[in-house]
């Protein structure tokens, strides 16, 4: 089992940056490919970002690719997410979320029941 604590939400003008952090427990993530998803409103949950377990690979979502910076350090069992020149339409709840293993193919980042464990969430709001 592995429990993940998201930090680090909050409120933010437009063009502004924030950085989200995961705290894992219970196991040591660097057995796990792990992801950032977010939820607006009314909205599905939306694939943001991914990491390899094995290789440091990344993957970004078209909406964020420039803008967000995954990273993990697993000498702390920590998952972050640099975002910068937010915007209003990011605003969401934003969470952290494991994978056991790693992904082979690009495309199983993106998808939500390819991950097991998952955070509570953190709270993004961007005015504009």
């Amino acid at each position: 089992q592995v429990q993940l604590v998201e930090s680090g939400g909050g409120l933010v003008q437009a063009g502004g940056s924030l950085r989200l952090s995961c705290a894992a427990s219970g196991r040591t993530i660097s057995a796990y490919a792990m992801g950032w998803f977010r939820q607006a409103p009314g909205k599905e949950h939306e694939f943001i970002a991914g990491i390899s377990s094995s290789d440091g690979r990344t993957a970004y979502a078209g909406s964020v690719k420039g803008r967000f910076t995954i990273s993990r350090d697993n000498g702390k069992n920590m998952l972050y997410l640099q975002m910068s020149s937010l915007k209003p339409e990011d605003t969401a709840v934003y969470y952290c979320a494991a994978a056991s293993g790693d992904f082979t193919w690009y495309g199983d980042y993106f998808k939500r029941q390819k991950y097991e464990y998952w955070g509570q969430g953190t709270q993004v709001t961007v005015s504009s």
